[in-house]
């Protein structure tokens, strides 16, 4: 059964006074309006968040925002996927759809974080790491450092590679009213600012978010009857690698991206030569490059030549993270991989003002971890 999106939402992204439930509230009712659906006709409720109890001290998120909205008696789950569980919230959603138990499937994806300390929310990301490498001090920080030195090195790249992806994606968060980011930085500000895991520097870092985004699910026939404009889901794929990144055999291949895109295109029948736009999970400014490559449009080693060369701007031949990406944007957990649907979404129907591009085919991957588990998802604008 087709599967198509026809509203979506999201939050200001930044430091919030309110509290995840807030959060989560604000996004429903405004992705409902988009869709101009009522609560009652919403029969399956995704709730994409990976640390309400870590952080705030509160769990049944999902059982709060069924009755805050109004949607009783719907089905409702929480989704906890570390920080791809917004995708995984995608993969949820598009499954209940598909398979049929759902008519009508509303998905939010939110977090609350920036009460917390640098420290102490560090901490609690770096609680899903491998615990043996978590003892002995790993972050996922301390991982990007190592990998892009590794990148960097053995691809002959040169620094300010990374520091253009840094530019292109705050350049972007300019046009988004809701990025945490709205300000544009050059490359020489990026390659002074202060270190952070050698040789990454502040700016190759994404910021602790508060913020949430929502997208509303139903068969292509029922949104062909209620929506002048909508997208469907046409690939989706999820898959792991190993928890402990040392074993891997290469590290600067994610393993989870290869075979998650492979499998969504397989769905779409597409490749990676019929992208018109993308989000990329990019915590991390080496990211960008390896899912680039794990996506099949650079080969291995050469996507800072796409960096370099402006491919990835909004102009390029590619367009990556028109939303200012969670560089810019921001990365509220549970809602980075929705936000990155609700990009792709406002691309393929025209409603992503002058962040606008011509695209009729989008994907968005959104990464847990250091690339444990990923979900790639395509989606197309409706004929």
């Amino acid at each position: 059964m087709g599967v198509a999106v026809i509203g979506a939402s999201m939050t200001k992204f930044g430091q919030r006074d309110a509290w995840i439930q807030e959060l989560l509230s604000q996004a429903g009712e405004e992705c409902l309006d988009d869709a101009g659906v009522t609560p009652d006709d919403v029969e399956h409720l995704y709730v994409s968040n990976m640390a309400s109890g870590e952080f705030q001290g509160q769990t049944g998120v999902m059982n709060a925002l069924a009755h805050d909205l109004g949607v009783l008696p719907a089905y409702s789950e929480r989704v906890d996927q570390t920080s791809s569980s917004g995708g995984a919230g995608i993969y949820e959603a598009w499954q209940s759809v598909a398979s049929g138990a759902s008519d009508m499937t509303l998905l939010v994806g939110g977090e609350k974080m920036t009460h917390k300390t640098t420290g102490q929310a560090t901490d609690i990301i770096a609680s899903i790491t491998h615990p043996t490498e978590y003892k002995h001090g790993v972050t996922l920080p301390s991982f990007a450092g190592m990998t892009a030195r590794h990148y960097l090195e053995r691809f002959d790249a040169p620094r300010e590679s990374l520091a253009r992806v840094a530019v292109k994606n705050h350049r972007n968060g300019v046009d988004n009213p809701n990025a945490q980011f709205q300000k544009e930085i050059d490359v020489e500000t990026a390659l002074e600012s202060p270190i952070i895991a050698d040789p990454l520097r502040l700016y190759d870092f994404c910021p602790i978010t508060d913020g949430s985004a929502a997208m509303l699910f139903t068969t292509e026939e029922r949104a062909a009857e209620i929506a002048d404009e909508y997208a469907v889901v046409s690939g989706i794929g999820g898959a792991t690698d190993t928890h402990v990144v040392h074993e891997r055999d290469d590290p600067t291949v994610m393993g989870g991206v290869v075979e998650s895109s492979e499998e969504a295109y397989e769905m779409a029948g597409l490749g990676p030569d019929d992208l018109d736009v993308a989000e990329l999970h990019d915590m991390f400014t080496i990211l960008e490059f390896l899912q680039l490559e794990g996506i099949g449009v650079a080969d291995q080693g050469t996507a800072w030549e796409l960096a370099m060369d402006g491919e990835t701007a909004k102009d390029g031949s590619l367009p990556v993270n028109t939303s200012g990406g969670l560089k810019s944007k921001g990365h509220p957990l549970g809602a980075s991989g929705v936000a990155q649907g609700v990009e792709i979404y406002e691309q393929l129907v025209g409603e992503a003002g002058p962040r606008q591009v011509e695209a009729d085919v989008g994907l968005a991957c959104n990464v847990g971890g250091f690339g444990n588990c990923v979900i790639t998802t395509v989606m197309e604008a409706a004929e």
